[in-house]
């Protein structure tokens, strides 16, 4: 296990290939798995899912007040 991962624990990948769900840690440690669903739905399902990071959605969820200007700059971006 390197050190980031025991600091910082494991940024692990989902991936599917058919109805299995594949996964590892992006920084290298070694630690890989896989699971096997009933269909492949539920395996791209799942992967798409767990691949979600907190930071993909930063601004969209914030609180009303603490991140307004997050929220102003978004809204302005978009537009």
């Amino acid at each position: 296990m390197s050190a980031a991962c025991r600091m910082l624990g494991h940024r692990m990948v989902f991936a599917n290939d058919g109805p299995v769900m594949h996964f590892h840690c992006e920084r290298g440690c070694g630690t890989t798995g896989y699971k096997t669903y009933p269909s492949e739905a539920h395996a791209a399902r799942y992967s798409t899912a767990f691949n979600r990071r907190d930071t993909d959605d930063l601004g969209k969820r914030a609180p009303l007040i603490g991140l307004l200007p997050l929220r102003l700059w978004r809204m302005i971006r978009r537009n």
